[in-house]
């Protein structure tokens, strides 16, 4: 080897090649968006054969459930439609509304949302008798129907009062805390003018 190639040739380089290499074939593998989907798809099959059971037992169970505290009677059907739509409403929603924060992060942003999606459960189970379109739920038609009767327009009331109350406590919290944040940047400005002035007036007392 000639004194010019002994200079150019560096065993660093060459060890730099070589991790490079490693690093190349570490990384091997499907990339992180086809991860993501294939999460999403199993994800949504799992809740899909949820969704396919919990039809073909919770809306018939609801409904016994909800006919044994009415027991018939329309006053107690409303009373307790409006007790459901209207806690189970605003209550997710007041906890829903959390994420907002930008100090969460996107993992307890899901869990925030996940924990409202499962506090509505009752408000669900009523839907998913109103809704579904199981034999279930045509079952559990027929049992609020003789054994708690306006239940289910009473627990709608409930939810449309519930989500109203929400959007009138979250707006009115918006705009108080824009309103400390102007305040806050006026003080502030309003501090900096101050000190700017005596800034100035310093060396003219001097003089």
């Amino acid at each position: 080897m000639t004194d010019e190639e002994s200079a150019a040739y560096n065993p660093r380089h060459e060890d730099d090649h070589v991790d490079a290499r490693v690093a190349d074939h570490s990384e091997v593998g499907p990339p992180r968006w086809v991860k993501r989907i294939v999460l999403a798809i199993i994800v949504v099959g799992i809740a899909y054969v949820a969704y396919l059971i919990s039809a073909a037992f919770f809306p018939r169970w609801w409904a016994h459930r909800v006919g044994d505290q009415v027991d018939g009677a329309v006053s107690r059907g409303t009373l307790w439609g409006l007790f459901y739509g209207f806690l189970f409403t605003a209550v997710p929603l007041l906890v829903l509304v959390q994420v907002r924060h930008r100090f969460l992060s996107w993992t307890w942003r899901g869990i925030i949302a996940l924990v409202a999606i499962v506090l509505a459960a009752p408000n669900w189970l009523t839907l998913s008798v109103v809704a579904g379109n199981s034999s279930a739920a045509h079952a559990g038609e027929r049992i609020m129907d003789v054994e708690a009767p306006g239940f289910r327009a009473a627990t709608l009331i409930g939810v449309v009062a519930g989500a109203a109350l929400v959007l009138l406590v979250t707006a009115l919290s918006m705009r108080l805390k824009g309103r400390r944040a102007e305040v806050k940047r006026l003080r502030g400005e309003r501090d900096e003018l101050r000190r700017s002035r005596e800034v100035d007036d310093g060396p003219r007392e001097e003089r």
